[in-house]
């Protein structure tokens, strides 16, 4: 079965056309299904996965007889997941296994889970074979399965072994089931130094390095790996595990590697000598690791020579977090050092008094996190934020809620490209500056403005026969409605249009 990229090669100027109708905000319903009907595969392609779609489209899209165009809509992360969740058990493998993965996500897109319902009947129903991404699956539900009443997700809850209760665990390993029962088993084994130096591989693999890292280690396995390790950065693995012999840390604490050093750094059972030891390594990365330390007062921070370094990537966080202690993140907020700032910059429950205080920060990386991750970020931090960040994950912040719309024409003619596509967020940008800037040297500035609404026609008409921009132009929302259904009534005046892949 061709891949959306084959099926998008494939099309020819007319479809690519009919692609943009499909995805313009301002083909009415009757055009919409007429696509889904009769339109070639990219046209069936973009419009259902690619945009949110009215009630009757949506029906003809789940009832559609093709399987691929069912699939696209499986992946559709525009629509509401309720709509998606009733292909749960279409007939056909390949829907079902779109509808188990996550939808990749537009820019700025945050991920939406499925009805619990539709997660339980899934993990029910579809076995291992393609088993619903995490991604897809409420906290609610994530937080329950270890005690649901469902014994298939009893087995899934039993994954998060190790933030169990012991009581949760007691009754797991006594669970009436006997696939639960053996799962929570393998589990609890992991939690044994014997069994884990009984089962520990003898050669690098994937399983030796998740046992050094994260089971329990018997004092056979950390002097093996202190005195002869399988591969190389081993050392640097066990330092990380919080099982490790309080005077194994003392040892790798003063370990000639920094990456070692670095790793004990970041622990909690550090004694007092370590500490003032780490604090001035003679390594960087090992002293800002240690500037962090929980224990830290912030006199203690000041005194450390660390450094922040200043070509950081900084991302937002695509998911639900724990909630922490809201003193704690006062705390870090209102710290001198950055990191800490940052931290705090990721809660999206941030009071205002923060979000203020955090919006002025002199850091870069602490404005940054504020603005891509809390919902009430102001607008005179996103644009600063996109302006001083220039970085791909930049373009997230013209998704955010607050991000400003007008006055961005005044970036029609700066020297970066992505800030003069700003221009194309704004409506008050005059027509003269649209048209100029579709004729830009930057394929992303022309793309923007090929659908600003406006756009004057008869550029528009032009670009309709732009074979690089012809499918923006048609998305455009200020295209004619006699256009629209001209497109498409040349549709089926045409031959039937087939695909390489079926010819």
């Amino acid at each position: 079965m061709p891949t959306p990229e084959n099926i998008w090669e494939a099309a020819d100027l007319p479809t690519r056309r009919l692609a943009g109708v499909a995805l313009n905000p301002s083909s009415p319903e009757d055009v919409l299904l007429r696509l889904l009907a009769d339109g070639p595969p990219a046209v069936q392609m973009v419009l259902c996965r690619d945009r949110t779609l009215p009630d009757a489209v949506v029906e003809a899209a789940l009832q559609h007889p093709d399987t691929r165009t069912r699939s696209f809509f499986a992946r559709n992360p525009h629509v509401d997941p309720a709509q998606r969740a009733r292909l749960v058990d279409d007939p056909e493998w390949f829907v079902r296994a779109h509808l188990a993965d996550a939808p990749r996500l537009p820019v700025g897109g945050v991920y939406r889970p499925l009805p619990d319902e539709t997660v339980v009947r899934m993990i029910n129903t579809y076995e291992n074979d393609f088993p619903p991404a995490y991604q897809q699956i409420s906290m609610e539900l994530q937080r329950s399965m270890p005690t649901h009443p469902d014994a298939k997700v009893r087995g899934w809850g039993v994954g998060r072994w190790s933030v169990l209760p012991a009581e949760i665990r007691a009754s797991l390993l006594a669970d009436p089931d006997e696939d639960v029962r053996e799962r929570a088993r393998r589990h609890a084994q992991s939690e044994d130094p014997a069994w884990v130096e009984r089962e520990l591989p003898d050669r690098t693999c994937h399983a030796r390095w998740d046992m050094l890292l994260n089971r329990a280690l018997s004092r056979t396995v950390v002097d093996g790996v202190l005195t002869s390790p399988v591969a190389e950065g081993e050392r640097a693995a066990i330092a990380d595990n919080p099982t490790l012999p309080a005077d194994v840390v003392v040892l790798l604490a003063g370990d000639p590697d920094p990456e070692v050093r670095e790793r004990i750094a970041h622990r909690t059972d550090l004694g007092p000598a370590e500490m003032r030891a780490l604090a001035v390594d003679p390594d960087p990365t090992v002293r800002l690791a240690l500037s962090v330390h929980p224990a830290l007062s912030e006199e203690e921070r000041a005194g450390i020579d660390y450094e922040v370094p200043a070509d950081d990537r900084f991302h937002p966080w695509p998911g639900p977090r724990a909630p922490r202690d809201p003193e704690d993140v006062r705390r870090d907020a209102t710290s001198g050092h950055p990191l800490l700032r940052r931290r705090a910059a990721l809660v999206p429950t941030l009071p205002p008094d923060l979000v203020e205080r955090l919006a002025a920060d002199e850091d870069l990386g602490v404005r940054v996190l504020l603005a891509q991750n809390h919902p009430d970020a102001p607008a005179a931090l996103l644009l600063r934020s996109f302006l001083e960040y220039a970085h791909p994950e930049r373009a997230q912040l013209t998704t955010r809620p607050n991000f400003p719309n007008t006055g961005l024409a005044a970036f029609a003619d700066h020297e970066d490209p992505e800030v003069r596509a700003l221009a194309a967020l704004d409506p008050q940008t005059a027509p003269d500056t649209v048209e100029r800037l579709t004729r830009d040297p930057d394929p992303v500035v022309r793309a923007a403005m090929a659908r600003h609404p406006n756009l004057p026609q008869h550029r528009l008409a032009e670009l309709l026969d732009d074979e690089e921009l012809a499918h923006v132009a048609a998305a455009n929302p200020a295209l004619d409605s006699e256009v629209i259904h001209r497109l498409v009534a040349a549709m089926a005046q045409s031959d039937r249009w087939t695909p390489p892949w079926e010819s």
